[in-house]
């Protein structure tokens, strides 16, 4: 008996065995039990993904001797015929190679007549949208008013080259790229059912590189168990699939992290005469370093990272102490170059050249940060901390005051000094501020003044954005502050006030309510100029008479010249 591939030894025989499709298994079951079952079934997405097989389940459950039933018993005559293919109420067609116009017409032909044995007659056309656009055309009519005992069933990878009288006319359903962990569950499963021996690290390999695909999936595990004989090892399976290992992949992105530009080169040296496809490694390492950036910004990865779980837990402490916009970084040279890469004709030197760049380009400083820095610098500069000296003890020496008295004499004050009041010597404090007394435009800007003043000893860099703004007296004991200049200004005034308002109630007798507005710049003299030039135009096309002799003469309007207004 000659061998059968996993691919079909293991194809799900009912809904439930289904893989990760549970969305289109459970509106067909309920379809079933409510009798409520379309005429036509379309059925798509990606390869390897069931769109055949829940097509086969869906006809069993409909011929099933038990049925319709949402499990198909699989030991009636009409399901034996369907599993093995050779049910002649169910025919399973290949629109690549049956895509004519006059095969779509024998096939419309015999829709007439009864299923032999079966309760329906289903056809299940795969690839469907390699039909030609006349032999579509030819199926419209039966696809839209089919016999009560005919049921079409389309699966497609390609839905959007289907034209839509086609699709209009079809119940469509949506598989889906099945995860990896999914298909990793999936082969740990059947190898336990086929007693082979092979490691979980080399399960999840094959389930990454099937890229959604469980069909592909079971290809590769069949390709490995063919080459190997007893258990299987790791090494064997990054060979024969010529896959690279994830531990690579990980060391090398530690080194780009860590800018160890020798380390870099030696793993590309170590890849490179390992056999391992640069181009290749180079798109693994933007789809790694995409997923590192994810882990770090998202806090559901699970979901937008298709790794185990195991590998998000390292990717989380590697990127635990790398900045997002140094993930960034690298993420958007690599992305960036992947065209320069994949067209290189010595891509170990252009991958070289890549990582060159990205570890000597640091990324800068967000502007935001830069000034938080720079403003904290300046409050290092002007309040340094206080340095506690340490005096040494030192001796003091006798000394005889009745030896020497005139010495010790208090000396008398001078004129000049004696004039001057000792209160006088230090500064004296200014007095708090009142709102009633803000009434002209020299106290308000005197206002603003102490309050840049005071804003200056916590942070300088709003101190030249308050000089050009202007303080407003308002009613209630309110003040507002214009600020002109274009967006950045407002943001940066909004951003810090709290500490606006906290100064203004220091510097104020009574609390004061503070309102931060925009102030329009006014447009230039120019920009107003054209603006009622254009305004007048547009008056003069739009008078009655003008329409009047537009519409009598059958003429346009190709300019409007203005009267120059004459010097007085």
């Amino acid at each position: 008996m000659s061998y059968l591939v996993l691919a079909r030894k293991y194809r799900p025989q009912t809904f439930a065995d289904v893989v990760k499709q549970d969305h289109v298994t459970q509106t067909l079951s309920h379809a079933i039990t409510s009798g409520r079952v379309a005429h036509a079934i379309l059925f798509t997405g990606p390869r390897g993904t069931g769109k055949t097989t829940i097509a086969r389940i869906l006809a069993k459950a409909l011929n099933c001797r038990q049925g319709p039933t949402v499990s198909p018993c699989n030991v009636c005559r009409s399901c034996i015929e369907i599993t093995s293919g050779q049910a002649v109420d169910v025919f399973e067609i290949d629109g690549a190679s049956n895509n004519s116009v006059d095969q779509v017409r024998d096939l419309r032909d015999n829709v007439r007549y009864m299923p032999s044995h079966s309760r329906y007659k289903i056809y299940i056309i795969d690839e469907v949208h390699m039909l030609t656009a006349a032999a579509f055309n030819a199926l419209l009519k039966t696809l839209e008013e089919p016999p009560a005992h005919v049921l079409f069933m389309f699966a497609t990878t390609e839905p959007q080259k289907i034209p839509l009288t086609i699709l209009s006319r079809c119940q469509r359903h949506d598989l889906r790229r099945i995860d990896t962990q999914s298909i990793f569950l999936h082969l740990q499963a059947l190898c336990l059912k086929e007693a082979v021996n092979i490691p979980p690290e080399s399960l999840l390999v094959i389930s990454q590189e099937a890229d959604g695909s469980m069909r592909d999936a079971l290809s590769l595990l069949d390709q490995i168990l063919s080459f190997s004989e007893g258990a299987v090892t790791h090494d064997v399976v990054i060979s024969l699939l010529g896959v690279i290992d994830r531990q690579y992949i990980f060391d090398f992105s530690q080194a780009v992290l860590n800018g160890d530009i020798v380390e870099v080169l030696d793993l590309l040296g170590a890849g490179y005469e390992n056999g391992i496809d640069l181009k290749r490694l180079y798109n693994t390492l933007v789809e790694h370093f995409r997923n590192l950036l994810v882990v770090k910004i998202s806090k559901n990865a699970q979901k937008l990272v298709d790794v185990p779980r195991h590998e998000i837990d390292r990717m989380q402490q590697i990127v635990k102490s790398v900045s997002v916009s140094f993930l960034n970084h690298i993420f958007d040279m690599l992305f960036s170059e992947e065209a320069s890469i994949r067209y290189a004709g010595l891509p170990r030197i252009a991958l070289e050249l890549v990582f060159f760049r990205i570890i000597q380009t640091r990324p800068a400083l967000p502007i935001d940060e830069l000034i938080a820095k720079i403003d904290n610098l300046r409050k290092e500069i002007h309040h340094p901390p206080h340095l506690v000296e340490v005096q040494r003890p030192y001796l003091v020496p006798e000394i005889d005051i009745a030896s020497e008295p005139e010495r010790f004499q208090p000396q008398p004050m001078l004129e000049s000094q004696a004039a001057v009041p000792s209160h006088a010597i230090e500064k004296s404090p200014e007095l708090p501020l009142r709102f009633e007394l803000l009434e002209s435009e020299a106290s308000l800007d005197a206002a603003l003044k102490r309050i840049v003043d005071k804003v200056s000893e916590t942070s300088r860099s709003l101190v030249p954005v308050l000089s050009k703004s202007t303080l407003k007296k308002t009613e209630n004991h309110t003040l507002e502050i214009h600020v002109s200049g274009d967006g950045y200004n407002i943001d940066r005034i909004r951003k810090n006030e709290a500490l606006l308002k906290s100064v203004v109630n220091q510097l104020f007798e009574k609390p004061i309510q503070l309102i931060v507005q925009a102030e329009k710049e006014p447009l230039p003299e120019n920009q107003v100029r054209a603006n009622q030039t254009q305004y007048l135009k547009q008056e003069a096309l739009n008078h009655p008479l003008v329409a009047d002799v537009i519409e009598i003469f059958g003429g346009t309007v190709v300019d409007i010249k203005l009267e120059k207004e004459k010097p007085s």
